[in-house]
């Protein structure tokens, strides 16, 4: 299958990023180093292209029930201009995909879904739709999105809306005047912990958005920012990538996602979950530390002292911010308590890990 580009993959190649193919996509990984990506976003701004994901809109008096029978968390509690993170409960105890849920209006939501998935969830949640006579219509390939994150990202574009962002609620939006196109979507989300907005803009609008905030951003140091950066700052928040930490074969009460698992009203899944939820399960998704020098990775082995294996790394980096490895895995309910002890297979030596609290940088 032929790759798809990113609308301003012509932008990134100008800017010297390493191309690498990503959920069907050409997409920068990075364009300076991943570590110097990371402390830009860390302690300044730093804007990511993330066009390659998937959005959906639906439309229809039926279209908030549509969400509460696919999607586990209560939608019902939003209003016009909340964001709720969510995810679609498979049938088998599994998930297909975690999301975003933006509410519009009464009648009108958009999901907001992971590239590698958005054929998908595409397919998945239309199967239900025709009960709930909802419009679902999917506008990915027409959409671009911008992630700007960091502790700056305020003040790099408060010159560019009359949104006052600077009061904006964490997982808020608002539809607004952006860099002098009307009704571009400012989101108050993000996957990096840092802080930030997420600009959702039509294509003809995304050079011209893109190149905007690059300028109004110049005072205070605004990089593009690629994947690799991505991954380590959600990874030291503890946020779960879809693939690694979370799939089909996974449940979402062992990942812990029981905080947007709500039983008030009837999901996918519910009867299975609760019962999961109320008789506890038998290994649960953790977070730890490694206390002996050495780098975590995805799939490595996860030990008792005596090198028996308990569990696997689903996530694992070097921290740039705490200058040591870090990971998640699964392991037995019984050992996933922090503070306890654990190992890490890397090659042929065991290498002694604590698990710890997530996140593992606090905010």
């Amino acid at each position: 299958m032929s790759l798809k580009q990113v609308p301003l993959h012509h932008i990134h190649q100008q800017l010297g990023a390493k191309i690498v193919p990503f959920a069907g996509f050409e997409m920068p990984v990075r364009y300076t180093s991943d570590l110097d990506e990371h402390n830009t976003v860390r302690n300044g701004v730093g804007i990511f292209d993330v066009s390659h994901m998937g959005e959906f809109i639906l439309k229809g008096e039926g279209a908030l029930d549509l969400i509460q029978r696919v999607s586990a968390n209560d939608a019902s509690i939003l209003f016009d201009g909340k964001v709720q993170y969510s995810y679609l409960p498979n049938g088998r105890g599994g998930i297909v995909d975690d999301l975003l849920v933006y509410r519009i209006s009464e009648v009108e939501y958009m999901l907001v879904v992971n590239a590698s998935n958005t054929q998908k969830d595409w397919d998945w949640i239309s199967q239900y739709a025709a009960d709930y006579n909802v419009e679902m219509v999917n506008i990915s390939d027409g959409m671009c999105l911008f992630a700007v994150q960091g502790p700056l990202a305020v003040k790099a574009l408060e010159s560019l809306t009359p949104a006052q962002l600077d009061s904006m609620d964490y997982y808020t939006f608002e539809k607004t005047d952006f860099a002098g196109y009307a009704n571009v979507i400012v989101s108050a989300t993000g996957y990096t912990g840092a802080g930030g907005f997420e600009i959702y803009v039509s294509n003809h609008q995304a050079e011209g958005v893109w190149n905007a905030i690059m300028e109004a951003g110049k005072p205070y140091g605004i990089k593009p920012i690629g994947l690799g950066a991505r991954d380590t700052l959600r990874l030291e928040m503890g946020y779960n990538l879809y693939g690694n930490d979370i799939t089909d074969e996974t449940s979402p009460i062992e990942a812990g996602l029981g905080w947007v698992t709500k039983f008030t009203h009837n999901f996918i899944d519910a009867d299975v979950l609760k019962q999961q939820k109320e008789q506890g399960v038998s290994k649960k998704l953790v977070g730890f530390e490694l206390i002996d020098r050495g780098i975590p990775r995805g799939h490595y082995e996860i030990t008792d002292a005596d090198g028996n294996k308990i569990g696997e790394v689903t996530s694992g980096t070097q921290s740039p911010t705490l200058g040591k490895g870090i990971g998640l895995g699964y392991v037995p309910t019984a050992s996933s308590k922090p503070g306890s002890e654990l190992f890490v297979k890397v090659r042929d030596r065991l290498l002694k890990a604590q698990i710890v609290k997530l996140p593992f940088v606090k905010k």
